[in-house]
């Protein structure tokens, strides 16, 4: 009578055993997660994640840590709160060094960003031995740093230096220039330093984003009578905006934070003209063994570094920018 009554229409078979659905749950469940693609697009990540957080976040986040406290070689220090900072803003070498690190990269990006774009659509035409002119507009970037930076100081020296040898010669001057003794010379010339290793990495960059770019949309333009410079202005530059914004904002970064080629060259002097936030972050935490100092100077860089990323981002990547309409 029992078995008949449960196999009877309306009546609702037995439950199951309150331990096995729960174990039914978390298998469905972790079914669920692992064929979701969205959840396996996050296993996926988990490794990258981890390697940044390991080797960016948690180094970033220490020197941050380190910056409130008056740590020294050898000694952890205390937390002294905002005294690094507040010894920063009166100090006249930090402040020559933020004005000479935004004087450093503003100029080189810009000019960085104009002959690397002008060699770019060169490369891009037909020309004979194209290939080998694309190999040779890379050797300033393949050339070690430091390699770059001690030819340059030959070409800069004050007494042995080929550029005062040369112009000697030709009567446009009478005597040896000081590159690296004064002031504003050496200011430029680290900046030209700067420009020559960095052309490449801009060059070829843009020169990958314009073989994207369908030769039709060229031809259309000229079928439809536009210039060169119309061609430019509302087909090449709309289209290459992405590209552009990827490469000015790791240009600007990769200026920003210099160090090699100026603590090779000038080791911030003379009279810290060339002094650079990087450069007086490793003087004071690593040769005058004053860590905290250091890594307040080394943190007071991140608000710069986030505004050219954030710039880069609203700014040229916005749809308006990149289909080459107004903003109004």
């Amino acid at each position: 009578m029992t078995d008949i009554a449960l196999k009877a229409p309306g009546v609702p078979p037995p439950s199951p055993p309150p331990l096995a659905a729960e174990r039914g749950k978390r298998i469905s469940a972790w079914t669920r997660l692992t064929a979701n693609r969205n959840w396996l697009g996050l296993w996926f990540m988990l490794p990258a994640a981890a390697f940044l957080i390991l080797f960016l976040a948690y180094p970033l986040a220490l020197g941050i840590w380190i910056s409130f406290t008056d740590a020294r070689i050898g000694q952890s220090g205390a937390f002294i709160g905002l005294e690094n900072y507040e010894w920063l803003s009166d100090d006249s070498v930090f402040w020559l060094s933020v004005f000479n690190t935004l004087l450093y990269t503003a100029v080189a990006s810009v000019v960085k960003f104009a002959i690397g774009l002008y060699l770019a659509l060169l490369l891009n035409e037909n020309m004979p031995f194209k290939a080998l002119l694309r190999a040779i507009v890379l050797i300033p970037f393949i050339v070690p740093t430091v390699l770059s930076a001690i030819a340059f100081w030959w070409l800069f020296d004050a007494q042995f230096s080929i550029i005062s040898w040369s112009l000697r010669h030709l009567g446009l001057i009478s005597g040896n220039i000081d590159f690296l003794g004064d002031p504003w010379n050496a200011r430029w010339s680290v900046i030209f330093a700067n420009i020559w290793r960095g052309i490449p990495f801009v060059a070829i960059t843009l020169l990958a984003g314009l073989q994207t770019v369908p030769p039709s949309l060229f031809e259309a333009a000229t079928i439809d009578g536009a210039s060169r410079w119309q061609i430019f202005r509302h087909v090449t530059y709309p289209l290459l905006t992405p590209i552009i914004a990827v490469v000015m904002t790791f240009s600007v970064l990769f200026t920003f934070t210099d160090f090699q080629l100026i603590w090779v060259l000038t080791k911030g002097g003379p009279v810290n003209a060339t002094q650079l936030m990087a450069t007086l972050s490793y003087q004071r935490a690593i040769i005058a063994g004053h860590l905290g100092e250091g890594a307040a100077i080394s943190s007071a860089m991140i608000p710069f570094l986030l505004g050219a990323i954030l710039i880069s981002w609203f700014g040229l990547q916005r749809r308006k920018w990149q289909q080459g309409e107004s903003n109004d």
